[in-house]
């Protein structure tokens, strides 16, 4: 018996190769979890390269470039919070995947705050300090500064948390808590501190209610009848209607306020117009999509998907039009002070605008998904319909708020519609007589069916089972319950945002002032 050979080490150079491979491993792991944090510094650094082109040789250059490295920064931050309030009901719907509604968000951010995103950016530029804390240019200057860096890092720390949180309110607060430190109490607008603690309230109260409304007219009307399809050609163009003509008025309220004179009546009349002519051209598009569609919910998603793009796109381009001056506002006052000294006539360039839907839309490619992911899929299940629901309450009750004159977050809004369709959906479960006829004459068709497939099958014997049905209702119950966790913390986050952003402000603006005044 030949004598086995001794098994030999293994070569140096294997042995090499593995640790720089093992090296290489490590590395990667590791570049990749930097390179958010590294794309996010990069940009606000040539941000600061960017403003430097147009302000060099100009009164106050260094603070400009300062507070443009500031805006890039807090104009990533709303991006990263706010994205939600765009597609998170879509993509949690899966109408659409992740990367498709990012990259769409980005672009229509982009778009909606370089053409349509100067005149909002006044009100927060002049509009919460009293003049008291604007007399000395310096002083609003660092005050103004003091408010960017506060906002941004609350709502950093809220997008680390995953607590989707109101970029208005930050930035209000920080303003306001600037203002404090440097002129008193007296130099807040507390009226307009009051309408903000007010929508705490009411803005997401509202959206939820006409989101459970709008989900009840859905299956009271379509989801839950004999035939659903034919149901489908007759309301679905009524429900694309209504939301073309309120993302219509949505945008002539908000996103065009630089091309159109605001005004309540103007928006109506072009809210109806929009509306009726979307109805009527879309019921030959809805009846050739229809065909040959099977009776069921999952041929309703279908008819619902386009809308839900073309909606995301719509908020998104609004959303960049209208939250951009929380970015852009305190910078657009720091340079309107640093080279006028004043703010009562603030103009606002093309290029800030640049800095903050582009600012915006990184933010979101890099640290939307978050975000996206909670609202969208774990405070409660939805599906076309109910995200169709979610998106034209949350442009319904910024209309209606800006008809009454309430400041509202679009962010409390859109997530206070998700939990009154979810909230919704638990009661109707239980208590829809429409509901519960439809699935007891279901059940009934498929014990007969069934039936006919046995030879000697009676009607009911196992699809009516008693004991069957209601551990089938239970186990509905259960997947589609609101998770109550998020509810009371996401409470927890609004109600702490605006008195958070303004005490982080007063601290950093005294520190402000002793170092710089």
């Amino acid at each position: 018996m030949a004598q086995q050979k001794p098994r030999l080490a293994k070569p140096t150079l294997d042995k090499d190769l593995e640790k720089l491979s093992s090296v290489e491993d490590a590395a990667r792991y590791t570049a990749r979890g930097l390179a958010a944090p590294g794309t996010a510094l990069l940009f606000i650094i040539l941000t600061a390269i960017f403003a430097s082109s147009y302000v060099t040789g100009k009164p106050g250059a260094i603070i400009i470039i300062a507070a443009a490295a500031l805006a890039g920064y807090m104009a990533m931050n709303i991006g990263a919070n706010d994205v939600t309030n765009n597609i998170g009901a879509a993509v949690g719907a899966r109408a659409m995947s992740m990367g498709f509604g990012l990259a769409l968000a980005a672009v229509f951010e982009v778009a909606g705050a370089v053409l349509a995103g100067g005149g909002v950016v006044h009100t927060i530029a002049s509009g919460i300090m009293a003049d008291t804390a604007t007399a000395s240019p310096d002083m609003l200057i660092w005050a103004m500064m003091a408010a960017m860096l506060s906002a941004a890092v609350l709502v950093n720390v809220a997008t680390w948390a995953g607590a989707p949180i109101s970029t208005t309110h930050s930035i209000v607060g920080g303003v306001m808590g600037a203002g404090i430190a440097a002129a008193g109490f007296g130099a807040v607008n507390w009226e307009m501190v009051a309408g903000i603690t007010a929508s705490w309230v009411i803005s997401p109260l509202l959206g939820g209610v006409i989101a459970a409304g709008f989900l009840l007219f859905v299956k009271e009307t379509i989801i839950y009848r004999e035939d659903k399809i034919a149901s489908a050609k007759t309301w679905v163009p009524v429900l694309i209607g209504i939301m073309t003509g309120a993302f219509a008025g949505y945008l002539a309220l908000i996103g065009f306020d630089q091309f159109l004179e605001r005004s309540a009546l103007r928006a109506t009349i072009i809210a109806l117009i929009c509306g009726l002519i979307a109805w009527r051209a879309l019921i030959p598009v809805i009846n050739r999509q229809a065909e040959g569609l099977e009776n069921r919910n999952q041929s309703l998603r279908k008819l619902f998907r386009i809308p839900l793009i073309l909606s995301a796109a719509l908020m998104s381009f609004a959303h960049g039009a209208n939250d951009v001056s929380n970015a852009i506002g305190p910078m657009a006052a720091i340079v309107s002070a640093a080279q006028n000294g004043l703010v009562e006539s603030v103009h606002v360039p093309t290029w800030e605008l640049v800095i903050g839907g582009l600012g915006i839309s990184l933010g979101l490619l890099l640290y939307g998904p978050k975000l996206v992911r909670l609202v969208g899929g774990e405070i409660t299940k939805l599906n076309p319909m109910r995200a169709y629901c979610v998106s034209l309450s949350t442009a319904l009750t910024v209309i209606v708020a800006s008809w009454v004159g309430l400041p509202v977050s679009s962010t409390h809004i859109a997530v206070g519609a998700v939990f009154g369709v979810g909230l919704f959906r638990e009661w109707y479960t239980r208590n829809s007589r429409r509901r519960y006829e439809y699935m007891r004459v279901r059940a009934g068709k498929d014990a007969d069916s069934e039936a006919d497939e046995k030879p000697n099958g009676k009607a009911g014997d196992k699809p009516s089972d008693r004991g069957s049905s209601e551990r089938n209702e239970y186990e509905t119950r259960r997947r589609y319950l609101v998770r109550r966790s998020h509810m009371l913390s996401i409470i927890a986050a609004w109600m702490i945002t605006l008195p958070a952003a303004a005490g982080l402000a007063a601290i950093i603006a005294t520190v402000m002032f002793s170092l710089f005044l």
